[in-house]
């Protein structure tokens, strides 16, 4: 059975066929166009949302289980450091609010100079609302851990002070040292909020000293308060006080779809041509795809399933750029804390989950014309393709597929395998500790219904698996109820409804792709509850310490004990019209859903 396409995969790529569209992954631009044309002043872009997630908070800190679901994240409201999007750089220098920080000997005070950023009232944005921004971060925290989904326990913003000691100076003391990298990528996830217009903790109430923990405490409910009132967004003043390129000009709650217009303050770079953008929600990339053909789309993503697309959206005027995001790797994540069918104990053995991996068959999904159709890359590591601290295997899979060696792991410790019925452990002594005489191997994975090749390249994995008598009861769930309810950090009463997962892509920091919150004991994004002391070490040391070395040692230990199966990580294909045009970054950042649209024109 080595090297051959699976029943389901042949009956995928069948069915692919029948879609039509001819395309391959040759009609993909490889880099994105460069600007081109004479820029045209006003015209309004209509922008197409992540199908499945449509924005339903404002306010820039949403607890975990908001995560993905904030309106205009990075264009109502800058963070301190602009992420870059690309593998080679953590922040974009040219569009942060602030130089690069200045670090003392130990490490552990931090001197960051601003720059003159101005908020929409003309007031210029201070250190003194970067003092209030991290003040209501930690007043959130202290609410609950999971109002922040990039937090772990013990690590920023604890132990993190900060000062204005000039108005364009910010001076922050850290009780533990950080690795600079590892810092720089955490403050570009700092959103900076206005301190003299949000600090109050009612409607027209009086300013409070927010550095006083228990106003900090009372102004943060306040604004959560005022963020879940949807019908209210775009007429609520609060979150007219903006530092980023536009301003909210209206909002449907019912669909998630929003108007942006010009901050007409805004002094960062771009030239803020376009008169308004309108981003649109869409429950399918089908759908997405469907306004494309019909003209009524500027730009938008499609996953890699719609490769057969591209040449006839070529033909009908857009241009189509394909790339896998940088720091992105695709997995199925990892319920350590199921305990349906005893699956805790089976998973915590490494044998059964290099078993596992053993039966992806990433090749295969790649070629599928149902799965990717040539769209996608070999990933087998935490850091995703190209990155800048790789793992010492390097592009070669530490666990290949190949079914009769996944098949050896089992029947070597003390499995019978039954293909397509079910095996069972007849040697507890070898299955491992926890495991009795009859233990089966079945669990439940639930499966993103969008983007398409999720589902697709699941029910091959299953089809894979039941040919070794292990069973996978695969159910569709939305992105937006997974986002909210299958994380053990945030929603440990849902643990026992889930084993795996598959939610398409996890996007680390580009530039810097630790696994700390994600693969440590602890993490805030620690979603399967995985914990390892040797990788808590790994990750301790590229987090805090100052070896430039220590990450590609993390992610080189990480990814071969299996904390998830890894899955190839598909292109993402950014599709715009040809009549609009700019820098080849702002559309290579669509990659990791990072939109500069103040960089954007229309042209002849």
């Amino acid at each position: 059975m080595r090297g051959r396409i699976s029943i389901v995969l042949v009956a995928l790529l069948t069915l692919a066929g029948c879609g039509g569209g001819g395309g391959t992954a040759q009609d993909i631009a490889r880099t994105p166009p460069k600007q081109t044309g004479v820029p045209k002043n006003g015209g309004t872009a209509v922008v197409a949302l992540t199908p499945g997630l449509s924005p339903n908070y404002i306010y820039p800190y949403p607890p975990a289980s908001s995560s993905g679901t904030v309106i205009a994240r990075g264009q109502l409201w800058r963070s301190l450091y602009r992420p870059s999007g690309e593998g080679d750089q953590i922040v974009d220098t040219a569009s942060s609010l602030a130089d690069p920080p200045v670090y003392s000997k130990d490490r552990k005070t931090v001197t960051i100079k601003m720059r003159e950023y101005k908020w929409s009232t003309g007031r210029p944005v201070t250190a003194a609302d970067v003092v209030f921004s991290l003040d209501l971060l930690k007043a959130g925290l202290a609410e609950s851990p999971a109002n922040w989904s990039f937090y772990t326990p013990g690590q920023f913003p604890d132990g993190v002070s900060a000062e204005a000691t000039a108005a364009d100076t910010l001076t922050l003391t850290l009780d533990t040292a950080y690795n600079p990298s590892y810092l720089l990528s955490v403050l570009s996830l700092l959103y900076i909020m206005p301190s003299a217009e949000w600090n109050i903790a009612r409607t027209d109430g009086p300013h409070l000293d927010f550095t006083r923990p228990g106003n900090a405490k009372a102004i943060y409910r306040y604004l959560t308060k005022e963020s879940a009132d949807q019908k209210s967004f775009a007429g609520n003043p609060l979150w007219q006080v903006v530092n980023g390129p536009y301003r909210l000009k209206s909002f449907d709650p019912t669909t998630g779809s929003y108007s942006l217009a010009a901050n007409k303050a805004y002094s960062g770079p771009g030239e803020k041509r376009l008169d308004r953008i309108d981003f649109k929600a869409f429950t399918s990339a089908s759908a997405v795809l469907n306004q494309m053909k019909a003209g009524n789309l500027t730009v938008g993503t499609l996953d890699s399933g719609f490769i057969s697309q591209a040449a006839a959206l070529k033909a009908k005027g857009y241009n189509v750029y394909g790339a896998p995001a940088p720091a992105r790797f695709d997995s199925l994540t990892i319920n350590f804390k199921n305990t349906v069918n005893n699956f805790d104990q089976v998973i915590a053995q490494p044998y059964v989950r290099q078993a596992l991996q053993r039966l992806i068959d990433q090749k295969g999904y790649i070629a599928s014309r149902g799965i990717y159709g040539g769209a996608g890359s070999e990933n087998y590591t935490t850091g995703g393709a190209d990155s800048p601290y790789p793992a010492s295997f390097g592009s070669t899979a530490p666990y290949p597929h190949d079914e009769d060696a996944a098949r050896k792991l089992l029947t070597d410790h003390g499995w019978k395998v039954v293909p397509g019925g079910s095996t069972t452990c007849e040697k507890p002594a070898l299955c491992g500790s926890g495991i009795k005489r009859g233990q089966t191997i079945r669990f439940t994975l639930a499966s993103a219904d969008t983007p398409k090749y999720v589902g697709a390249r699941d029910i091959a994995f299953a089809s894979a698996a039941k040919k070794l008598g292990i069973r996978v009861d695969l159910v569709t769930k939305s992105l937006n109820y997974m986002y909210a309810n299958y994380g053990n950090s945030f929603a440990p009463a849902k643990s026992d409804e889930w084993a795996m997962q598959d939610e398409g892509g996890l996007y680390q920091a580009a530039g810097y792709p630790t696994s700390n919150t994600v693969f440590n004991t602890g993490g805030s994004f620690n979603l399967g509850s995985y914990t390892d002391p040797e990788a808590d070490r790994l990750i301790n040391a590229s987090t805090f310490g100052a070896d430039s070395t220590a990450l590609s040692a993390e992610v080189t230990a990480v990814s071969k004990d299996l904390p998830v199966l890894f899955l190839p990580t598909p292109d993402t294909l950014v599709v715009w019209k040809k009549t609009l045009s700019g820098p080849g970054s702002s559309f290579q950042a669509l990659l990791s859903s990072l939109y500069t649209p103040e960089q954007w024109f229309f042209h002849n």
